[in-house]
């Protein structure tokens, strides 16, 4: 049976979503195809209708959060600025959110050993740095220097979101993102 164009695009877009949110909530080892398929209210048999495999669609998925992280990050940072998006990226609700957050602090281990996300993984970083190389406070000389405080903040960021994640003492967590936030902005 052969269903509208708009009806598979709406079930690919959700296969997609679900997706995202179960690898950064899991890992990709940790979520079957299955379960992505069930979390979409969809059987697993039309899965192969719409991915070649599971490797096709962890790198699919992760270029399509990419493209709507960094489209979130551009609009934030144009109706907010930097010291926003810094709040909502250092927060407890991003650290307690992982499935709703940051694919670089949930998948970066994951995607060191998935041959498939390695490229949808460094164009998303590289589309971070060069959205912080334009977006960070102070006067930098030349593009090398902002490129280096891009990195760092970004390398920041990540690991403050993740030892935060990491710890047992929200307090700790807390001083580690709110510390972070100040030296980025500073």
């Amino acid at each position: 049976m052969r269903y509208p164009p708009e009806e598979t695009a709406a079930k690919h877009r959700r296969i997609l979503e679900e997706a995202a949110r179960l690898f950064r909530e899991r890992g990709f080892a940790g979520v079957s195809v299955g379960e992505i398929m069930k979390a979409t209210g969809l059987t697993h048999g039309p899965f192969y209708n719409h991915f070649a495999s599971k490797e096709a669609l962890m790198a699919e998925a992760l270029s399509d959060l990419s493209s709507r992280t960094q489209a979130d990050f551009d609009r934030i940072l144009a109706e907010q600025g930097i010291a926003a998006y810094l709040d909502l990226y250092l927060s407890r609700r991003h650290v307690d959110s992982a499935g709703a957050g940051c694919l670089m602090t949930a998948l970066a281990a994951d995607s060191a050993k998935e041959p498939a996300t390695r490229g949808p993984f460094t164009a998303h970083v590289k589309g971070v740095i060069d959205r912080l190389m334009r977006a960070l406070p102070g006067k930098r000389r030349a593009e090398a220097d902002a490129r280096a405080a891009a990195m760092l903040a970004l390398a920041a960021m990540v690991g403050a979101v993740t030892l935060a994640r990491a710890v047992d003492d929200p307090a700790l967590g807390d001083e580690i993102l709110a510390a972070t936030r100040q030296r980025l902005l500073d």
